[in-house]
């Protein structure tokens, strides 16, 4: 009997110290990121079965459990992933937002400055002081938009060095969690005992993981984890993992895709399948929010320079010659697939910048017809043959051979502003004069037609006219026009079919066509009568005082000169602008609700697996108690034995 109290001191004893040690661990791990608090498991010994009772033999400790609710570390890890992709996307686009909002130094200020100054010169168009003002405004408004678009430019490499850094510490926390699977799955099966620590480090990294992007866990009983990315991309499977990799961009070197590799084999993904965390955050803040503003943005310099230099070259400089670019546009960039098979080299003009979209295109050849695709909404026309001109570009193969399989981008817009220069710098060519070209009816005509205003390309200055030019028109069989002189290709567009003649055959004629000759084009309207001429004659004479193209170039700030004519300069950038500023007010509301769900996620976490120091200590008492008190016990259970062996002596 007393060699059992013994025993049973000795079990308490050891029950106490134990859960005194798993009670220190507790309170030194109090801070420590990712610690679950551990519990003692008690569990009494099977009593001994002496006859007339059962008698208890004492307690030992079954197992150290950690506190832990899957359920609840699951919600905490998808609200992380979400709330740092929010607050990466929010932080990206508020430099954007920074940059375009600028009301003392951004592009709308230089843009209305540089109107301002071409209102000016069209009140004074002989002075030189007036018109030198206006080139520093170009200069400076161009120097805006050199701005803007290369900060732009340095946003997109930085989102390419952060994807980069971001893929390597998703690969990194990959091998580190397929490690401890391997690790933990060992322990346990040796020990039978779940290493808490291990398991713990385990479930922090995976938590760190979900910050860089979505994460989804499949625990495997008690030994490995199973950790999917992304929509559903296995990244660890048990001791085995997958990783990201980053790749250019098929069509566009300069840009990073993201590969998913599996078995020695990559596949490039989209943006949208690898959503949350601070890689699901870049890759949408460049998707969704950066190339829509680079484009946009593009697409106002591009037509803003087109279209003045369009009316630019209506006028007449101070030396009475023809207006020619004011700016310089650079040609949009076309980039071949690098899977393609053929040698041809496509090429890409601005035909009618008024018509020229924010959206960038995709050329494809399947051995039969070309596809011109607008990606912006994905619509897609077929030809049988190029050049074709669509959304006013043209499309064009310059040489070498289209193979079935052959891709090509099309940008006509986002890298104009970064690119666009001023075409002049001696003042008195700019050309505020005009107009550069009349047109009139005979006064002999006894028909019912009239000749609209006769306009002249940018490249008229090159190639100016030097006489008059005269048509007739013929009735009869043909009811066709004659040009004289007749030394140039005229082509007649009617809708989007264009007709050319070559340079003295007799030109069909069609009520309201436009009618190109050279370097000027035109129309004529009505029933005409035979033998009626109309004549466009070049203007040679510009005096000092005359402002009436000048008049017109500053008309062009208000006009709606963007998407076929639809939309102002201004307007389309306010539309810019608010659309940031509304997407970064969504981005914040959106990020702080999910933030306060994220910090209800890892409370509730935290009230069931973390430390409480006031509970610790009350367990500190509580086994220090029961120490003392097993203690008492065998001291009690010696003294017992030692009154036996007195007795066994008496």
């Amino acid at each position: 009997m007393t060699t059992n109290i013994l025993s049973i001191g000795k079990s308490a004893l050891t029950v106490a110290q134990i859960g005194l040690d798993t009670t220190g661990h507790n309170i030194a791990n109090a801070s420590t990121p990712g610690y679950s608090r551990q519990v003692v498991v008690q569990a009494a010994i099977q009593s001994h079965n002496l006859g007339y009772a059962y008698i208890g033999q004492g307690s030992e400790v079954s197992s150290i459990a950690r506190v832990y609710n899957e359920i609840l570390a699951k919600q905490a890890i998808h609200s992380q992933s979400v709330s740092t992709g929010l607050d990466t996307y929010s932080s990206q686009l508020n430099t954007v937002n920074n940059m375009l909002a600028d009301t003392t130094s951004g592009i709308n200020p230089a843009m209305s400055d540089f109107f301002a100054s071409v209102q000016d010169l069209s009140a004074n168009p002989s002075d030189t002081a007036t018109r030198q003002s206006m080139l520093s405004n170009a200069q400076s408004m161009i120097n805006r938009f050199q701005s803007s678009g290369s900060r732009l430019n340095e946003i997109r490499n930085d989102v390419n060095m952060q994807v980069s850094s971001t893929i390597g510490i998703i690969n990194t926390y990959a091998a580190e969690i397929a490690n401890l699977n391997d690790v933990i799955e060992k322990a346990i099966n040796a020990t039978g005992n779940p290493p808490n620590d291990l398991m713990d480090q385990r479930d922090q990294l995976v938590s760190e993981l979900s910050k860089e992007i979505k994460t989804s866990v499949v625990s495997q009983g008690q030994t490995s984890y199973n950790v999917f990315i992304g929509n559903g991309l296995p990244l660890v499977v048990g001791t085995n993992t997958n990783s990201l990799t980053t790749t250019p961009s098929p069509t566009d070197p300069s840009r990073l895709e993201v590969a998913y590799r599996s078995k020695n084999k990559s596949t490039v993904l989209g943006s949208d399948s690898l959503p949350g965390g601070t890689l699901g955050g870049l890759l949408q803040f460049r998707a969704e929010s950066l190339d829509i503003v680079q484009n946009q943005l593009g697409q106002i310099v591009l037509v803003l320079a087109d279209t003045f230099n369009r009316q630019h070259a209506q006028g007449l400089d101070l030396y009475a010659k023809p207006g020619g670019i004011l700016f310089n546009i650079p040609d949009p960039t076309v980039s071949a697939s690098i899977y393609n098979d053929g040698s041809a080299a496509i090429e890409s003009k601005v035909v009618d910048g008024r018509a020229v979209t924010s959206s960038d295109y995709r050329l494809q050849y399947d051995g039969t017809e070309y596809k011109i695709t607008r990606l912006s909404d994905n619509t897609a026309q077929s030809f049988t043959s190029l050049p074709q001109t669509l959304d006013g570009l043209s499309f064009t193969q310059a040489s070498g051979t289209m193979l079935a399989g052959d891709d090509f981008v099309i940008r006509a817009t986002p890298n104009v502003a970064s690119a666009m220069t001023l075409a002049i710098t001696d003042a008195k060519k700019l050309a505020v004069g005009g107009p550069v070209l009349t047109a009139s009816a005979n006064a002999a005509n006894s028909g019912a037609a009239s000749i609209s205003t006769a306009t002249a390309s940018s490249s008229y200055v090159n190639s100016p006219m030097l006489t008059p030019l005269t048509l007739t028109y013929q009735t009869g069989a043909t009811n066709t026009f004659t040009l004289a002189p007749a030394t140039q290709a005229v082509t007649v567009t009617v809708g989007s079919t264009s007709t050319t003649f070559s340079a003295g055959s007799a030109v069909t004629y069609t009520s309201g066509a436009s009618i190109s000759v050279g370097n000027l084009s035109f129309s004529i309207t009505g029933t005409p009568a035979n033998g009626d001429q109309f004549t466009i004659t070049p203007n040679t004479s510009n005096g000092p005082a005359d402002n009436r193209n000048g008049l017109l170039l500053g008309d062009l700030q208000s006009q709606d000169v963007l998407n076929n004519s639809s939309d102002s300069f201004s307007g389309v950038f306010g539309q810019l602008v608010n659309n940031v500023g509304n997407k970064m007010r969504e981005l914040t509301v959106t990020g702080a609700a999910e933030s306060k769900v994220l910090e209800q996620a890892i409370a509730a976490v935290q009230s069931e697996s973390g430390v409480n120091l006031d509970e610790e200590a009350t367990n500190l008492l509580r086994y220090q108690q029961a120490y003392q008190a097993a203690g008492k016990m065998m001291q009690i259970a010696s003294q017992l034995f030692d009154v036996l062996l007195q007795l066994g002596h008496a």
